[in-house]
């Protein structure tokens, strides 16, 4: 049950008595960024193959056909893999 209460004054005695409320607010905001901030986990290493996906000049597409323009994950896998051989 919430309990209100009137109050009757100048602007300046009600802000006194309530203080200032975008102060607060703002004050709010910038702890909540902070806390989100030291709570973002810590990014893992990409592995060889997702460093090698991300790079566009070794992306392999099809030319024609239903998949035009969609990645051949069975080439670039081949690519990838004979690139990695010694």
């Amino acid at each position: 049950m919430i309990n209100l209460v009137k109050i009757e004054g100048t602007l300046d005695e009600i802000r006194e008595l309530v203080g200032d409320v975008k102060r607060t607010v703002r004050d709010v905001k910038l702890t909540t960024k902070k806390a989100a901030k030291a709570a973002t986990k810590t990014r893992r290493k990409l592995s060889a193959w997702q460093r090698y996906i991300k790079n566009k000049s070794n992306h392999i597409k099809f030319k024609r056909g239903d998949k035009k323009g969609r990645l051949d994950l069975k080439k670039m896998s081949a690519a990838f893999k004979r690139s990695r051989k010694k």
